[in-house]
């Protein structure tokens, strides 16, 4: 069969259809690059926000719109949640739910005596296949989350925590290595709580990973601060400089008042503590992280505490949320509630902040040198040199413009970092000999 993959939402949904797709193709079908070239297409749906639902909802119309022929399996979160609505929606003729969706590639398998017959075959298997971009991939070692946040649904949609085995990871990242990847990104619902369920931990798994592959680089993908100890940053000085210097830890308020309220683990001063012993730990370290706005409560001295604490901080990415009341959540009862138009302001404003801040991140580098995994060029205003794109060890976007007969597609090159332009960084790569 011919099958177009789209998901919205988490790294940990675009890991599913990566690793679906590696399925699908070594099964014998095909990945095509659009919906009109498939006779499949399937869907990984998100449910984070009210927002995301709707978007959801939204993309699995134009999916049909593109394509009326085609069948459409949809599976992820908001496909867990609201399965009637989903199963409701056009040309839906599957409805995974997350404990099936590592099953999916099974579950379409019988479409397949169906549409590859000539009444179906619209396409020649020669039809445009989906590019296959090696430079990152995303690794799933854990599903599900064992906390209770008083605003998060995820724990509803994808239950509790269950780990892959750390001989099954090691295995996939050096089939990856064998394929010309050079980063792998190790994600979860709930990555810190790794191995809790099989005896060991997330510290194990990455120093197993270093020992036992060789790819080049290894990013861990969203933490939360009180699954790390101090011991736990000794990881990169042992790596070799292949652990990227970047973690995302989601603050999600930077008020403890409201911090109590979301039945976060954590008040702002740990939050500090554990910022300034990573950053002391791990040289040329970038963070970035999450924040809920408009939570049920939040006063506007509360909201101006959690401005002024996230400014603090210096995060080179901000992702901003209005807080967004999900049914099934405990949140959604609470009284309180912030007006939409309240909310809306203070994303705003948030989100200016979050631009201030990752200016000064970027302008703290320039003049320092970065290993950069570079991914993709383009020719600029009728130049003859390519602009090549990339992203350094600590998850800061950079070009520069190399010579027409120079290729750095998926190379890690060094480059000296030297003018900010916007959300990029202008570089210069450094002479290797």
């Amino acid at each position: 069969m011919n099958i177009y993959l789209d998901t919205l939402g988490c790294r940990l949904n675009f890991s599913e259809m990566e690793t679906l797709g590696r399925q699908l193709q070594a099964a014998g079908h095909f990945l095509v690059a659009t919906p009109e070239a498939a006779d499949v297409c399937v869907l990984n749906t998100c449910t984070v926000t009210a927002e995301a639902a709707r978007k959801s909802r939204q993309m699995a119309r134009r999916l049909a719109r593109h394509n009326p022929s085609a069948r459409l399996a949809v599976t992820g979160c908001y496909a867990t949640l609201a399965p009637e609505t989903v199963v409701s929606l056009p040309n839906v003729h599957l409805v995974v739910d997350n404990q099936q969706k590592e099953n999916l590639d099974e579950l379409l398998q019988p479409w397949s005596g169906e549409l590859d017959g000539e009444r179906w075959r619209r396409l020649a298997p020669e039809a445009s296949a989906q590019p296959s971009v090696r430079t990152r991939a995303f690794v799933k070692v854990q599903d599900g989350c064992n906390n209770s946040c008083t605003f998060c649904i995820v724990t509803v949609a994808r239950g509790q925590e269950r780990s892959r085995r750390v001989g099954d990871i090691v295995a996939d990242i050096q089939r990856l290595g064998a394929e010309g990847y050079q980063e792998a990104v190790l994600t979860g619902v709930h990555l810190g709580g790794y191995g809790r369920d099989l005896g060991t931990n997330l510290h194990e798994l990455t120093r197993a990973i270093l020992s036992r592959s060789d790819l080049p680089r290894l990013r861990l993908s969203s933490l939360e601060l009180w699954d790390l100890e101090a011991n736990f940053f000794d990881l990169w000085s042992e790596s070799g400089g292949r652990l990227c210097a970047h973690l995302h830890l989601p603050l999600q308020a930077g008020c403890d008042r409201t911090l109590k309220r979301m039945a976060r683990r954590n008040r702002t001063e740990d939050f500090r503590q554990l910022v300034d012993v990573a950053r002391a730990r791990i040289p040329g370290l970038v963070i970035t992280t999450d924040l809920i706005v408009g939570f049920p409560g939040e006063t506007e001295a509360d909201f101006e505490e959690s401005c002024r604490f996230a400014a603090d901080m210096r995060f080179a990415h901000i992702h901003v949320f209005p807080y967004s009341a999900r049914q099934g959540t405990a949140a959604a009862g609470f009284s309180n509630q912030v007006p939409v138009a309240e909310r809306r302001r203070r994303v705003a404003s948030m989100q200016a902040l979050a631009l201030q801040s990752a200016q000064s991140v970027r302008e703290s580098f320039l003049g320092t040198v970065r290993p950069v995994l570079w991914e993709s060029h383009e020719f600029v205003n009728g130049g003859t040199d390519p602009v090549w794109r990339g992203l350094t060890d600590n998850y800061l976007r950079v070009e520069t413009v190399a010579p027409s007969g120079m290729n750095l597609e998926n190379k890690i090159e060094m480059a000296r970092l030297h003018a900010v332009n916007g959300t990029v960084i202008e570089a210069g790569l450094v002479d290797r000999k």
